[in-house]
């Protein structure tokens, strides 16, 4: 049967995240079950370059889906859209999928953004798609303290308990802040991440926007590998999954 590599946009304020789950609708259940109308009428199976928490949106989540509908790539965006229409899930692109190619697994980048609104009114437009800071903030003191993050180290103080990878090591190659207006945002690129690995980053690196922490407290956490000594890990909603670089993409439509 056909693989088909899909670029998925998603608000994960509706669901459990991506991967399925027993207490309420996932990503992936919602695209296995309405691309049945594709498959015999039989639910397919979905596997995606990332598995988002409950809460966390994407702007480019890539997925694979096996169907038996042989379709042009440009057709079945249209048609899985049309099917998925009750859901906030949308196909911005599809592809045959590369032969050996996985979305997981052959991927070379992946990239999060996360967003701080930073002024005393809470958010009406952006509710649920930021976190809502009412106190100022030092966006450029938190850059520097995210340069101390910067390349290949043991990520321990930042994983979740939870986290399943076999090692805490993993290389930052992009972690910055910058202010756009009332905004403050992070940005954070890596082949890789850990379980809660950006929120906690994030929850650690609004500790020193606030002028609670030096800016050098971030890598000293890091050090101690120890996630009791680093911040809260930040709410879902301010992150967003922005992208999945790949050494031989599927040529998108």
């Amino acid at each position: 049967m056909p693989r088909y590599a899909l670029v998925l946009e998603y608000d994960g304020a509706a669901f459990q995240g991506w991967q399925r789950q027993s207490n309420g609708p996932s990503v992936q259940q919602v695209l296995e079950e309405q691309a049945a109308a594709l498959n015999g009428g039989e639910k397919a199976v979905a596997v995606a370059a990332g598995r988002t928490d409950s809460g966390v949106h994407a702007l480019g989540q890539v997925a694979e889906i096996t169907l038996s509908a042989e379709l042009p790539p440009d057709k079945l965006r249209m048609a899985l859209n049309f099917h998925l229409r009750p859901w906030p899930v949308v196909v911005r692109a599809a592809a045959m999928a590369p032969e050996g190619w996985s979305p997981r697994f052959s991927a070379t980048q992946r990239a999060y953004r996360y967003r701080i609104l930073n002024r005393s009114s809470r958010p009406a437009l952006d509710a649920g798609r930021v976190w809502h800071i009412p106190h100022a903030m030092d966006a450029e003191a938190m850059d520097r303290a995210a340069e101390g993050l910067l390349g290949q180290h043991d990520f321990s103080a930042y994983r979740a308990a939870s986290c399943q990878a076999a090692s805490p090591v993993r290389t930052m190659e992009l972690l910055s802040v910058r202010r756009e207006g009332d905004e403050i945002i992070i940005e954070a690129e890596a082949r890789s991440f850990l379980h809660h690995q950006i929120r906690n980053l994030a929850g650690t690196l609004a500790e020193v926007g606030k002028g609670r922490r030096p800016e050098a407290w971030p890598r000293q956490v890091l050090e101690s590998r120890d996630r009791a000594q680093a911040g809260q890990t930040a709410p879902p909603d301010g992150l967003c999954f922005m992208w999945v670089r790949y050494e031989a993409p599927p040529d998108w439509v």
